[in-house]
């Protein structure tokens, strides 16, 4: 679905995606673009994805094409699509911050993710969402399918990408054009980047600069696939030098209950009840805002993707939420879009 579209339409959204990756490069298949397999380098990519216009379309979700290349007048349609070096991917950061968009939007997809999947999904939730940030798309090799075999690939792929994460996250934060990064992740994309924030925080609290204000404020992690006792031990290593956390949980997740029957039965974080003990004292401790999504459950809904499908509710209870945690940080760290 990478293949642009020259077609356009009327009431159409164009929303433009930087995009860092650790996938292999695929420039003799403009369908695909980067592929499942692992590259020894980090990528760089500008892609544009048309959003079909808001009269045709349910919030929440990509609609994808049922025949290729799509119509952009009722689909999600690539419209450019062009690789980039890292000096071009800066240059484009610096563009978009004179145009007055100085905060920064990262995406960290999960499992059972190809790269038009999360591109089409990272284009949905900004424009769902109304994100005014710059959008920045950090992609994983994830094979894209669902197997036992695809779920360790994706893991090993995962830990493998997380120093470039951490990377990613240093470029951007020592960028002078941005003055505020923020993160989502969602299922198996929270281990990346809790091990990348982890790393991350060590370095800091060993540099002779580390009380200078970080531009990383906070750290959205959406249906977490980690497990309950590593997460403690992340999170506890991270100790001051880490952003704001918020924790998006559904009790009724069949994909973590799935994950936890592999993982030898231990919870994963992004299942558990954050109103029963230890965890409501824990995150409390934490200074960790908690949403529980389980009450958004709607006939046939995904709960491991509520997060995003039902992203204006989730939106206003953020909102809601977060006026009454302002003493947990500072002011500007409760701005997520």
């Amino acid at each position: 679905m990478m293949a642009p579209v020259i077609a356009t339409a009327d009431g159409a959204t164009q929303v433009p995606i930087l995009v860092a990756t650790t996938r292999r490069a695929v420039p003799d298949n403009p369908g695909i673009m980067f592929d499942s397999e692992r590259a020894t380098t980090m990528s760089y990519a500008a892609v544009t994805i048309s959003v079909p216009p808001d009269t045709v379309r349910a919030v929440g979700h990509v609609q994808w094409p049922t025949v290729a290349p799509g119509d952009p007048r009722r689909d999600f349609v690539t419209a450019s699509a062009d690789y980039i070096d890292k000096t071009q991917f800066r240059s484009a950061i610096a563009q978009a911050a004179q145009g007055g968009r100085k905060r920064v939007l990262v995406f960290v997809h999960g499992f059972n993710n190809r790269f038009d999947e999360a591109v089409f999904r990272f284009a949905q939730i900004v424009h769902d969402s109304k994100s005014q940030a710059i959008p920045v798309l950090f992609t994983w090799p994830s094979r894209g399918e669902i197997a036992l075999s695809a779920y360790t690939y994706d893991r090993d792929s995962a830990n493998y990408s997380r120093d470039a994460l951490e990377q990613l996250l240093a470029m951007l934060a020592q960028d002078p054009n941005v003055a505020e990064i923020n993160v989502v992740a969602h299922s198996m994309g929270n281990w990346v980047t809790l091990e990348a924030l982890r790393s991350r925080s060590i370095q800091r609290a060993a540099a002779p600069n580390r009380d200078r204000v970080d531009k990383l404020k906070n750290a959205l992690l959406v249906a977490p696939d980690v497990d309950v006792d590593v997460f403690r031990s992340q999170i506890q290593r991270m100790g001051p030098y880490r952003p704001r956390i918020e924790l998006f949980v559904s009790r009724d997740d069949t994909a973590l209950d799935a994950s936890k029957i592999i993982w030898g039965g231990i919870p994963r974080i992004g299942d558990v009840n954050v109103l029963e003990e230890p965890y409501r004292s824990e995150l409390a401790r934490d200074n960790i805002v908690a949403f529980d999504l389980t009450k958004l459950k709607t006939p046939g809904d995904s709960a491991h993707s509520r997060a995003f499908d039902d992203i204006t509710e989730v939106m206003t209870l953020i909102e809601q939420k977060l006026p009454r945690e302002k003493q947990l940080a500072p002011p500007d760290q409760a701005r997520l879009r």
